[in-house]
């Protein structure tokens, strides 16, 4: 069976559990099928690349506690590997990430915040080379 590639771009600009991870496991599983993989942090999103910030990523903050409790414990019963784990999977197995350079100040941080494998974006070349080169644009 031949591996489609595609070239992907997948922006996440939210730092709620739910969409930080759908956005992670969809890059994951277009880069294990071939495709080139670029992840794009904005908005409150750079909250998912922030070494310390990544493990306090909450689930549903929007609903009552034991709906976000509950999504968690399911989560740990399906034995699913972390948002950090992700990251680290993300980074060894090629996918490009990148931080908007406008919130990493925005929200306090610098690149010494980020997880491993994470950069800047040069938002000079950025939508050019990436977003428009995309046969995929993908937003969490």
């Amino acid at each position: 069976m031949t591996k489609i590639t595609k070239n992907v771009s997948i922006m996440c600009f939210h730092d709620e559990l739910c969409q930080v991870y759908n956005a992670l496991m969809t890059a994951l599983s277009l880069l294990r099928e071939g495709s080139k993989v670029t992840i794009f942090f904005g908005s409150r999103g750079v909250n998912a690349i922030h070494k310390d910030k990544v493990k306090d990523l909450k689930c549903l903050p929007d609903q009552p506690r034991e709906v976000g409790d509950a999504v968690m414990k399911r989560m740990e019963e399906m034995e699913l590997p972390s948002v950090d784990d992700l990251l680290v999977m993300l980074h060894m197995e090629g996918a490009k990430m990148l931080a908007c350079p406008l919130n990493v100040p925005l929200f306090g941080m610098s690149k010494a915040d980020f997880v491993e494998g994470v950069e800047l974006a040069n938002p000079a070349t950025y939508y050019k080379e990436v977003v428009v080169q995309a046969d995929m644009n993908l937003t969490f």
